[in-house]
């Protein structure tokens, strides 16, 4: 591809929660045209996007990739919104099965091409970060054979995500082989501790597994956090719920981010939302301003 990434906003220093950078995530906005996805979060006062690569929004194996990139740089550019490039696809790779193939399948060229393109389209879009996970271990692949393909796949991934520039978040996700923050730790020492090996946090499941509160598991990252997720959940249930419906206490977790100095996107992660899209999309940045507001006074 030869789209030149257009120029994105860029933080400054974070002088308390007021300061965080909210984003939304694409996924829920699946009924919409993605130029009219981005147009809305831009009206509503997001900073910027989790750009999930799919069929409907920037198919990375659809024709004219590089004409489609280069039309969607312009745009992001235009609204004045930050991306990240997310690859939570569910039937991208393959129509009849979710997230397959993986890392962590007998063949898993498909998922290291799908990588490898989202890397390239991160470079042109000046994403902040490209997010990817492990997914869940297929039957019949013993635990230490998952574990060699998937340090193998991501030593591929880190490769091309350095020669490209673009930082790499790696999202521990519940019921996948790396599903907390402990696995994560295992899997950056196996690799051999890449500096472009950051990890995506999602706010939601650290409530949901964890054995630390939520804010301890920011400050516990800090030094390697390259991209947030945020949404409410509850103990033991993998569920993305709109903000206040859970059991998250939201402003010790802002906090806890300006503390750490973060300053990248923090992206509501509502996939299962898209009905209400743009309604769901103001409650939540209304809700997260509150909680920003009350975490300054902590």
């Amino acid at each position: 591809m030869t789209a030149a990434p257009a120029t994105r906003p860029t933080a400054g220093p974070l002088s308390g929660p007021g300061a965080l950078r909210f984003g939304y995530g694409t996924n829920g906005f699946a009924n919409h045209r993605l130029g009219d996805a981005l147009a809305v979060l831009a009206d509503l006062g997001y900073v910027g996007v989790a750009l999930t690569l799919d069929h409907d929004h920037l198919d990375p194996f659809a024709p004219g990739l590089a004409r489609r990139v280069a039309a969607i740089s312009r745009r992001l550019g235009a609204l004045g919104l930050a991306v990240v490039v997310e690859t939570g696809a569910r039937y991208l790779l393959d129509p009849r099965h979710k997230h397959a193939p993986t890392l962590l399948h007998d063949d898993p060229a498909r998922r290291v091409e799908f990588l490898r393109r989202a890397v390239r389209i991160g470079a042109d879009l000046g994403a902040e970060a490209v997010s990817f996970w492990a997914g869940v271990r297929p039957p019949g692949v013993p635990p230490d054979v998952a574990a060699d393909r998937l340090v193998a796949g991501c030593a591929t991934v880190c490769a091309a995500a350095a020669e490209a520039g673009v930082p790499l978040g790696f999202e521990p996700e519940p019921g996948m082989f790396v599903e907390d923050i402990a696995g994560w730790w295992r899997l950056r020492e196996a690799l051999g501790t890449p500096p472009g090996f950051g990890i995506t946090l999602d706010i939601g499941h650290c409530r949901c597994l964890e054995p630390m509160p939520v804010p301890q598991c920011v400050s516990a990252v800090a030094a390697h956090l390259v991209n947030v997720q945020i949404d409410d959940m509850r103990r033991g249930v993998h569920e993305h719920l709109e903000f206040g419906t859970g059991e998250i206490d939201f402003p010790p977790v802002l906090r806890a981010l300006a503390d750490a100095g973060y300053r990248g996107l923090v992206a509501v992660e509502l996939p299962r939302h898209s009905h209400a899209a743009p309604a769901v999309a103001a409650r939540s940045l209304d809700f997260l301003r509150a909680a920003a507001s009350r975490g300054e006074g902590r």
